[in-house]
Order: C-alpha cells, then structure tokens, then sequence
C-alpha cells in the first residue's frame, strides 16, 4: 500500500469556512511537506480544489511530483455531474488515477437509480482519462445505501473511498463499515479518534487523534484490506480539533502529522523501511 497525504490534514493551514489563515496553504506547498515526510502522492480533497487552479499550475504540479516520484489524486464533496465532468480532464492532466467522490446527505435524497444513472454516464470519460470514480462514505451516506449504489453500477471503474471513521456519524461502527465496504474498496482514508465523557457527564464526544493513538482498530482494518492491490493508497488524515489559538492549531496539524506518519510506516504493509 502507498501512503499518501490527504489535503484535509491541513484544514486548518488551507482555512475552512470563516477561518482563513492570513496566507493559505496551498497545492504546491501541501506536496512539498509530503515529500519531506517521504509520502508517495498527495490527495486533493475538495478544502483545496484543483478547479481553481490554471492549467499551467495544474502541469507545473506535476512536473514537480514526477521529480520526486510522486503521484497525484483529486476529489470533490457531493455529487455533481457538472462538476465531475470538469475534474476529468484535471485528473487526467495531473496523471490521477482516483477521483474521489464524498457522499453525503443530499446525495442521499437521490434515488439509487437515478444516481446510479448519472455515474454510468461518466464512467466512460473518466476510463479514457485513465481514472476510476472512489466514493467515499460520508457522515450521512449510510454503506448499505452505497452497496446498492455500487451493484447498481456494477463497474469496476467505480469503487469506493473507504474512510474508517466518518460513518460513526451514520450510525455505524467502524469495523462495520468497513467488513460492508472492504470488497469494493479502492482507496483508503486512515484516520484514528477518541471517545471521550463529557467532564459534566452529559453524554460524550468523538474527536480526532494521530494514527495509533486513539480507538481505531488500525491492524483490523488492514487485515479487511488485504484483498487490495499492493499499489492502492493509503490517504492519511486526522481530524485535529480547532482551539481558541488558530496559530497554535495549525502548529499542531505539522506535529500530528509527524506522528501519524510515524505510526502508518509502522503499521500500514510495504511502507517499514520507508
């Protein structure tokens, strides 16, 4: 398995809605910090979208992953047709294999058939720009629901984006989704998170950790992955919490990813002795 870089490890260095770093983070510089960590690839997600980026910033991006020997991956958030139409030729100029696709919510007010129908209709573009369609399981895209959605489609340009954690919002534990979705899996988004009691007792929170160091089941959910090609990546994220000092927090993403780097050279198979 590959390691990668997933962009939302900088959430906060690339800014989120209304909290804007003075100067972003941006693609170039993303890759940069993943080549010092001796990562494989990068994964733009869609807090940092290639649509925005020219065609020559597109070329130059790759040009400097190729001097390290790295590749490159896209994605965007929801379904849309226009959209993913538009990332095609992006993900074939960036030489991508994946272009991931997060299922949230609205998708999920889509009939199985009908969407099932406008991914059919993409599928031969994307095959002509090399690229296989990942879905990935969102907060409230529930994997039953998908596993219709892929046997609807039933190609193998179509699979999915398996991250370990999101579907706890669904309803789902981790180990769960992940023995539904495992067969269809063609990406993988590694992630680790705590559960933690509210200090007045009222219930509890699920926030995010450096791999290893939280609940997830990280040797459980490799050995479901077995199946895979060894070539597959494995995108690394976390889900850092925010604090009331921004600048401190997007401190802490550069030190939560150096553990968390640490720990999938450890675990994740083919990467010991990266």
């Amino acid at each position: 398995m590959k390691l990668g870089l997933g962009s939302y490890a900088f959430r906060w260095s690339i800014g989120i809605k209304n909290l804007q770093p003075a100067q972003p983070m941006t693609a170039m510089e993303v890759l940069e910090i993943a080549h010092q960590h001796g990562l494989s690839l990068v994964q733009y997600a869609d807090n940092l979208p290639l649509d925005r980026l020219t065609a020559e910033e597109h070329l130059a991006l790759k040009a400097r992953a190729d001097s390290y020997g790295m590749a490159l991956e896209l994605g965007t958030q929801s379904f849309d047709a226009e959209e993913l139409a538009r990332y095609i030729p992006i993900g074939e100029r960036i030489g991508s294999k994946i272009l991931r696709v997060a299922l949230d919510a609205e998708d999920a007010l889509i009939p199985v058939p009908e969407l099932a129908a406008q991914i059919r209709d993409l599928l031969p573009d994307g095959k002509r720009a090399g690229l296989r369609f990942a879905i990935e399981n969102h907060f409230n895209y529930p994997s039953p629901r998908m596993v219709e959605l892929l046997d609807a489609v039933a190609d193998d340009a179509l699979g999915v984006c398996l991250d370990v954690a999101n579907s706890i919002c669904a309803g789902e534990w981790p180990m769960t989704t992940v023995k539904m979705l495992a067969p269809y899996t063609i990406n993988l988004h590694l992630k680790d998170y705590e559960i933690t009691p509210d200090p007045y007792g009222v219930g509890f929170r699920i926030h995010g950790m450096p791999l290893s160091e939280g609940r997830a089941e990280i040797e459980e959910i490799l050995a479901a992955l077995a199946h895979c090609p060894d070539d597959m990546s494995v995108i690394l994220e976390h889900w850092l919490p925010q604090s009331d000092d921004m600048k401190a927090t997007r401190q802490m993403e550069h030190i939560w990813l150096g553990r968390t780097v640490a720990a999938a050279k450890r675990l994740v198979p083919g990467n010991h002795n990266v």
